[in-house]
C-alpha cells in the first residue's frame, strides 16, 4: 500500500504541480456559496449561475438579506434548487449571527453552518486555511477505491484512509489530484485506461491486466 501511495503522489507531483478548484471565486464567501451549489452538480453549470448571483447578491449581508425566494431566482437550473436556495438563505444569516460576518476558516466551525456537510466543509477549510484535510466527494471516492488506496466504504472511510497515508502537507492538492483524476481520466463509465499515467499502479488495472473474473473489461476507446 505504501508503494502505491509513493508511486501514485510522485507521478501527481511531476505530471500534475498545479492543481486546484475549478469554481470561479474571489473570496471565502463565494467559495462557500459555490462549493455548496455544486453538490450533485457541475462545476461548469455552477459556474454558469454565480456571476449574476454574486453581482445580486455581491456579499454574505447581501445573501442573509434576501428571502429564499429570491435566490431561488437565480439558482433554478441547479439541481436541488429549493433546498440549495433555503440552505444559503440559512447559512449566510448564520455567519452573520454567529461569526460577525466572517466565514468559518476550520472544518470544525463551518460543518455547523446550514447546508454545509463534512465534504464541503473540507473544500473551503483546504482552500481558504490550507487545512490538511482531503475533501471526498464521488470522484474522489470512485478514484481511491479504483486506484486501491482505499477499501472504504463509506466517504469518511475513504478519507481516513487517505488523510492516514498522504501527508499533511500536500492534502489540500490531492484532493484536487484525484477530482480532477477522476474528472478527466478515471471516469465513471469509461475510464481512461490506456491513456492514464498511474495504470501501472492502479489495482483496478492490474485486475483486468490478470482477467480476474468478475472485473469489468476495459470499453473499447
Amino acid at each position: 500500500m505504501s508503494k502505491r501511495y509513493d508511486k501514485i503522489i510522485s507521478w501527481f507531483k511531476e505530471n500534475m504541480p498545479v492543481a486546484q478548484s475549478e469554481l470561479n471565486f474571489n473570496s471565502p464567501y463565494q467559495l462557500i456559496v459555490a462549493v455548496m451549489l455544486s453538490a450533485q452538480c457541475t462545476d461548469k453549470r455552477v459556474n454558469m449561475v454565480t456571476p449574476a448571483l454574486f453581482e445580486k447578491y455581491p456579499s454574505i449581508e447581501d445573501l442573509a438579506a434576501a428571502a429564499p425566494e429570491e435566490i431561488l431566482s437565480f439558482i433554478h437550473s441547479i439541481s436541488y434548487p429549493n433546498s440549495k436556495a433555503r440552505h444559503l438563505s440559512e447559512m449566510a444569516r448564520m455567519v452573520l449571527s454567529d461569526f460577525n460576518g466572517q466565514i468559518p476558516h476550520s472544518s470544525e466551525l463551518l460543518v455547523k453552518l446550514p447546508g454545509v456537510g463534512r465534504k464541503t466543509a473540507n473544500v473551503v477549510a483546504s482552500i481558504v486555511n490550507n487545512e490538511p484535510v482531503i475533501a471526498v466527494d464521488t470522484h474522489v471516492f470512485r478514484v481511491a477505491r479504483r486506484l486501491g488506496l482505499s477499501k472504504g466504504k463509506t466517504p469518511l472511510a475513504v478519507e481516513l484512509d487517505l488523510e492516514k497515508h498522504i501527508d499533511k502537507s500536500i492534502r489540500p492538492i490531492a484532493h484536487h489530484w484525484l477530482i480532477l483524476h477522476g474528472r478527466y481520466v478515471c471516469t465513471a463509465r469509461k475510464p481512461k485506461c490506456e491513456t492514464c499515467g498511474i495504470s501501472e499502479s492502479c489495482a483496478y488495472h492490474e485486475r483486468l491486466r490478470r482477467n480476474i473474473p468478475g472485473v469489468q473489461k476495459l470499453p473499447e476507446a
